[in-house]
């Protein structure tokens, strides 16, 4: 076990030199505050990668697919994980390219549900976007304090104080900016990293000889593939990510910063068929730990460290404690902003404030909020997966329409909304961590079904699928594409065009 003044040296080590080169970086760099929120048009498909693996693939990898792993399924529920973490990102291929057409100007998908719906469907989707970006925010702090704690005895409190301060000193001045500079450089680091750690493991266990057979004379079940329990959590994970990163405005703001749609379209490509791998190296720590007789339902969460602390070095303990942190940080300040532009622009419409410093100025401000909600929550240890299950659960309700509204003229905010509450209610229904919950309510407790997650996702995904597709059929608007880019304007456009001049049309984007 490292030492606790070691381990929480190292990591306000690395946190330091992290934050001191977002800084350096985004200096001179945030002009405004569509620099602050978008950094549009201003990356490459390099940086688009980088930020893009290493905003996505958060401290979560290290926890969610190793406790899949050793209690959800064994091999199997990794590969579910492993593929469900990419197809959201192949999905964003063609959405991303259509809203950067609809859209030249836009921020976030909050705005487009505000012009495309209405109030109403705006309102629902803000705070089911809000909750489950503070959720997995909550989470990577959750993570990296629970680790800590294992590997170096390190306090709760004083891990997600540390790395909430450190990445909000950076993430407030800087930015989108600086988060996409810090994404590109972690990502560098982080690769390389989780292989060596891995390899190390593998290695000091004995090679994957050993271990195949230390886990077939535990438990056959987690090797194999044909476990109904994998193959059922592999299935509805699928539906929970797809769902999670469509309301995730962290992604949402990447999309505009690529510098073209072919740059999109490459960077997303890549990202997912890198994501691959990294899930599935950590859930193999998963599949590993519960081999060795490491884990107890208590312990599953931290499957991944067992492994580190039972067969490493010192040396590697090291390795693996800048990788965590490393990891949380890419994550943190994807949600920080994300959270902040969120807020930032909808109030820009609310209170109509149209004065750039103090747009910046309020988004930095909700940015400390956020941090410091983040940090006191992580510092209680909930369960890792629960809260990104129960975060999922919200968006895999809503996404089937917000993506459906991009396509048909014909859907109203009515459908849109009725959709998205009748998936909820199917899914809150079976939701196991919801149940206890909804049980309370008078009269509900002795209606509901066996809770289960496999129901509860695909009921919440594809009620609300049916839902729309109905709406779709039977509605009679036909909603102009067109006015999304007249509506929706850049901070450094004026409110209304001169007096000599027409205002933009978009009459060539497909209806």
């Amino acid at each position: 076990m490292v030492s606790t003044t070691l381990g929480l040296g190292l990591t306000i080590a690395t946190l330091a030199v992290f934050t001191v080169a977002g800084l350096l970086y985004s200096r001179g760099r945030v002009g405004s505050v569509e620099d602050l929120l978008t950094a549009r048009n201003s990356t490459g498909t390099g940086m688009t990668t980088a930020t893009l693996i290493a905003s996505t693939m958060g401290a979560w990898i290290l926890f969610s697919p190793a406790e899949a792993g050793a209690a959800f399924g064994g091999i199997t529920a990794v590969f579910g994980y492993a593929v469900g973490s990419a197809i959201p990102l192949l999905l964003f291929i063609p959405v991303g390219k259509r809203i950067r057409e609809l859209m030249p100007s836009g921020h976030s998908l909050t705005e487009f549900v505000l012009v495309r719906f209405g109030p109403a469907m705006y309102g629902f989707v803000l705070i089911v976007s809000v909750f489950y970006m503070f959720v997995f925010l909550a989470a990577e702090m959750t993570g990296i304090a629970g680790a800590l704690e294992l590997i170096a005895g390190v306090p709760p409190w004083q891990t997600a104080t540390v790395v909430g301060g450190f990445v909000l000193l950076y993430t407030a001045y800087g930015g989108l900016v600086a988060s996409i500079f810090t994404d590109t450089v972690q990502t560098l680091v982080i690769l390389p990293l989780l292989a060596v750690g891995f390899a190390a493991a593998v290695v000091s266990l004995g090679g994957t000889g050993e271990l195949y057979r230390t886990a077939m004379a535990t438990d056959p079940t987690l090797l194999d593939p044909g476990f109904r329990p994998g193959l059922e959590f592999g299935l509805y994970v699928v539906f929970a990510i797809l769902g999670a990163n469509m309301l995730n405005q962290g992604i949402w703001q990447r999309v505009h910063a690529a510098d073209g749609a072919a740059t999109l379209g490459r960077a997303f490509g890549i990202a997912a068929l890198t994501v691959i791998p990294m899930v599935l190296l950590s859930g193999l720590f998963g599949v590993a730990a519960a081999g060795l007789g490491l884990t107890t339902p208590e312990t599953n969460s931290v499957a991944f460290f067992l492994v580190v602390t039972e067969a490493l070095p010192d040396v590697i303990a090291f390795v693996v404690v800048m990788l965590v942190v490393l990891l949380v940080m890419s994550s943190a300040d994807t949600m920080f902003n994300a959270i902040s532009s969120l807020v930032t622009v909808d109030l820009a419409r609310i209170v109509d404030i149209d004065d750039d410093r103090s747009l910046r100025l309020t988004g930095r401000a909700v940015t400390v909020l956020v941090a410091v909600g983040a940090v006191v929550i992580g510092a209680q240890q909930y369960s890792v997966l629960a809260l990104f299950l129960t975060a999922d659960l919200f968006a895999a309700a809503v996404f089937v329409p917000l993506i459906w509204g991009l396509y048909a003229r014909s859907l109203t905010e009515g459908g849109a909304l009725a959709a998205s509450l009748a998936g909820l209610a199917v899914g809150v229904a079976y939701m196991p961590t919801l149940r206890g919950l909804v049980a309370t309510l008078p009269g509900v407790g002795g209606l509901l079904p066996e809770p289960a997650f496999l129901p509860a996702f695909l009921g919440a995904t594809l009620v609300s699928a049916a839902v729309t597709a109905a709406a779709t059929a039977a509605g009679d608007a036909a909603f102009s594409f067109g006015s999304l880019a007249t509506e929706i304007r850049s901070f450094e456009e004026p409110a209304e065009p001169p007096a000599d001049e027409s205002p933009t049309t978009t009459s060539e984007v497909s209806d």
